[in-house]
């Protein structure tokens, strides 16, 4: 059974599923401009400076996202890695 955690408790390198979104609809609206909705596969490949900012790959797609945005995105991990 995989783990359901929020997108910032995962590593870099990590994987997960997108699960949920527990934003307002202006949030929801721009991660879903970026491919980011339920059932997307996300991965964090690193982290900005005292952890204010993530960058995540989508697809093809890398982009960076403020902390309090990531968030509020549940994943189920993917990964084997705790």
């Amino acid at each position: 059974m995989e783990e359901e955690v929020l997108l910032v408790d995962l590593k870099k390198g990590q994987r997960g599923i997108v699960k949920r979104i527990d934003a307002n609809s202006e949030l929801k609206q721009r991660l879903l401009s970026f491919g980011i909705v339920r059932g997307s596969e996300i991965e964090v490949v690193d982290y900005g400076i005292n952890r204010s900012t993530i960058e995540v790959r989508v697809g093809n797609t890398l982009l960076a996202l403020r902390y309090d945005e990531a968030k509020a995105i549940e994943v189920e991990r993917i990964d084997g890695e705790d």
